[in-house]
């Protein structure tokens, strides 16, 4: 009933907003009708509860919300490294989250940002590089802590896995774009390890990554990452576009954005979650995501207070960069 009262409200919506920009019934009608045809089509049916369940709320977290240290928990350790999966696993993460991206030659490599200045002592965009060059950087240069970690590679993503298999984290591939070679990547090492199936999850901002991935690997658990007001402000609330045009058409991609991950991109893709920032979550949203068997993941939590919240209020699972102290 739920899901037949949000679709009849959705396609609705749909033939208004087309009628309102084209005045022409017709044209509504047409399109509305394509859109319902198209997700019927071509959406990917949602895991089974259970499964999902194995990768968001494992045992080892019952009587508390799942911890993910984020990038491995950049604040305790330098981000994306093998020191940062295992200082997540001693200071009690129940979960890493790992970024995805690709050197010039095609190896699948721990990394955030599109180039290597800020997190190690190179320069110059990850996709222009080759292995080999990766390969010689410090990963630990930049950080609070490089006295302690001393030289730190960058890992490759295999690598990453192993460790996390290791020590029996549950792990959150981010994946920063390419979807045709992340989702190969990813496929071939739920291949080699089938375990993953129960003990990861691949999130992305992109629809498109996940559609690929669950058209590559039906079995994989999958989430998407969202942000309100994405396009048209940075995170402190200011915008993000000098001219007036630049802030009216941003703010309208957001909105139509945000209605999409609500209404349609979620069923489309078949998602077990999604990865949502902090400041956007409260318990009805928790409900209304509940209500879809959809779990709400929140990022990134690192004050004491909001952690407190997280665990005793919305008793959902969170993102956090630092497991020790607050940040």
């Amino acid at each position: 009933m739920l899901q037949m009262g949000e679709d009849l409200m959705c396609y609705s919506s749909l033939f208004l907003l087309v009628l309102l920009g084209t005045r022409s019934p017709s044209v509504a009608s047409l399109l509305t009708v394509s859109m319902f045809v198209f997700i019927t089509m071509f959406r990917f049916a949602p895991l089974p509860a259970e499964q999902a369940g194995k990768v968001l709320r494992p045992r080892a977290s019952v009587g508390r919300v799942l911890v993910v240290a984020h990038r491995g928990g950049g604040h305790d350790a330098p981000e994306n490294t093998l020191s940062a999966i295992r200082e997540a696993s001693r200071n009690g993460a129940g979960a890493v989250q790992l970024d995805l991206r690709f050197t010039a030659d095609g190896v699948a490599v721990l990394m955030h940002d599109e180039t290597v200045d800020r997190t190690t002592n190179g320069s110059g965009r990850l996709s222009k590089l080759r292995f080999a060059q990766i390969r010689t950087l410090d990963a630990a240069a930049r950080h609070r802590l490089k006295d302690k970690f001393s030289v730190e590679m960058v890992p490759t993503l295999q690598e990453a896995v192993e460790e996390c298999l290791k020590h029996q984290l549950t792990i959150f591939f981010g994946v920063r774009g390419d979807p045709e070679k992340a989702a190969s990547a990813l496929h071939h090492l739920y291949k080699k390890y089938p375990g993953l199936h129960n003990s990861s999850i691949v999130s992305s901002f992109e629809p498109k990554v996940i559609y690929k991935m669950r058209q590559t690997d039906p079995s994989v658990v999958t989430a998407l990452s969202h942000q309100p007001w994405r396009f048209s402000q940075v995170e402190n609330g200011t915008d993000q576009n000098k001219s007036r045009w630049g802030q009216i058409w941003s703010a309208i991609l957001d909105v139509v954005l945000d209605w999409a991950h609500h209404h349609v991109l979620w069923r489309l893709c078949g998602i077990s979650a999604i990865l949502v920032h902090k400041d956007s979550i409260s318990l009805d949203y928790v409900q209304f995501w509940a209500q879809r068997s959809v779990e709400v993941v929140g990022w990134t939590v690192n004050s004491a207070v909001e952690k407190e919240f997280y665990q005793n209020v919305l008793k959902i699972g969170y993102l956090t960069e630092c497991l020790l102290e607050d940040c």
